[in-house]
């Protein structure tokens, strides 16, 4: 395979910049290549997991950073650490479990194990049979450790990363970022349930559809029909100095209706829709400022979501240049009171993969892979707002948290 430097030699930007997106990103296997070394491998923080995940000492858990598998630890003395789950004797997974209870952990290839700091303790047969075999006297323990990935944790998150080139958390997420994201997971954090599910579509696509606020009122028709979340409704979106990361945030108690809804192209508006358990919707002020519905977006993979009182996280991971596995995680705070729960998990069905507002996002991106997989020289069109990339507090009729992300991409594919 031709190295990641070489392999995107013959691919140029359209001359429009962040305006016209090529459709070849999305369908590209050479692309998608570049990507795991150039973004994955980059100077970018991932999701591993949550620090609740590791509730005691001795436990693991398995993650991912791009299509590398990862392993993320507590020690026995309660300190995190993090490395590749790849055996360093024939390169098998070592940890097969989602969580692993245990102070070792052992490939069942040829029984290498490991402590939980990544450090090789013991090789099987090691001195041989008999006086016969085993490992050459040079073989030292010390220079077999699993690779080791860099850690941080903020706002109640494990994120890793590979390259020393990659800046502080809070300075990576910006201000305004790091501290909306550290506002939404304050507080003990519970899991109140997680589920999973593959999405046919480049894991671009997905990016895209969480920064899109043009299209929520549009294809979300429960979005709409019950005024959970409208464009004319007070908001905006922020984006980070670097562009990578957006904030979108909605306040359904503070809103004037706007008379587009009323054109026939707002089907989703047109709908005197009841529900027969209105609970659903019954929720309490929990966000300051009134903000009842966001989206934040932490590049390259991560999205923490607020909707009434629903909080979660969605991790979308790439499993091929058309193939996605996007993890929802539901989640509640140890403050909370049995009502305050309880509202959590009925509102959490609003999201997730069979998810009332959700439930389009699972198959949308799907049709966007299957109509431009045989159309790579051509390009989509995103001037809804302009042409920028900056924060709008005015409206959130734009693309520019879209733009931003194309603006970022670009800088760390070198394109």
């Amino acid at each position: 395979m031709p190295n990641s430097s070489s392999i995107t030699h013959d691919f140029e930007w359209p001359q429009e910049g962040v305006t016209r997106v090529p459709y070849r990103v999305f369908s590209d296997e050479q692309i998608y290549q570049a990507e795991q070394e150039k973004i994955f491998k980059g100077p970018t923080w991932n999701y591993l997991c949550l620090e609740v995940d590791l509730d005691e000492v001795n436990t693991s858990v398995t993650g991912w950073i791009g299509e590398t598998p990862i392993i993320v630890s507590r020690d026995g003395e309660g300190k995190i650490h993090a490395f590749v789950n790849r055996c360093s004797h024939k390169g098998a997974l070592v940890c097969l479990e989602k969580k692993h209870r245990g102070s070792v952990l052992t490939c069942v290839y040829h029984a290498w194990t490991y402590d939980l700091k990544g450090k090789l303790r013991g090789v099987a047969f090691r001195k041989g049979i008999h006086g016969s075999g085993g490992m050459p006297e040079d073989f030292s323990e010390d220079r077999h450790a699993l690779q080791a990935i860099r850690i941080t944790v903020f706002a109640g998150i494990v994120f890793g990363t590979f390259s020393d080139q990659t800046p502080p958390i809070q300075e990576y997420l910006g201000v305004e970022a790091a501290e909306f994201l550290g506002s939404s997971m304050q507080g003990d954090l519970k899991v109140l349930g997680r589920h999973s599910q593959i999405i046919h579509n480049n894991w671009k696509l997905y990016a895209e559809n969480v920064r899109d606020t043009y299209h929520a009122t549009l294809l979300h028709t429960f979005y709409t029909s019950f005024k959970i979340n409208r464009l004319d409704m007070d908001g905006g979106i922020l984006l980070s100095p670097s562009k990578l990361h957006a904030i979108s945030y909605s306040k359904k108690r503070t809103w004037t209706e706007n008379a587009e809804y009323a054109d026939a192209q707002v089907h989703s508006a047109k709908y005197e829709s009841r529900l027969e358990n209105p609970q659903l919707l019954q929720a309490w002020d929990e966000r300051p400022h009134g903000i009842t519905h966001s989206i934040q977006t932490v590049f390259p993979t991560l999205v923490s979501q607020f909707t009434l009182n629903s909080l979660a996280v969605r991790v979308y991971l790439p499993k091929g240049v058309d193939k996605t596995e996007l993890l929802w995680i539901f989640l509640g705070k140890k403050s909370d009171t049995l009502e305050q729960e309880s509202i959590r998990v009925r509102q959490a069905n609003l999201t997730g993969a069979a998810g009332l507002v959700a439930l389009e996002d699972g198959c949308i991106n799907e049709f966007v892979q299957r109509g431009t997989r045989s159309a790579s020289e051509q390009s989509s069109f995103i001037e809804m707002g302009g042409h920028g990339f900056d924060s709008n507090t005015a409206s959130r009729a734009t693309e520019t948290a879209v733009r931003g992300f194309w603006h970022g991409y670009r800088g760390l594919m070198g394109y």
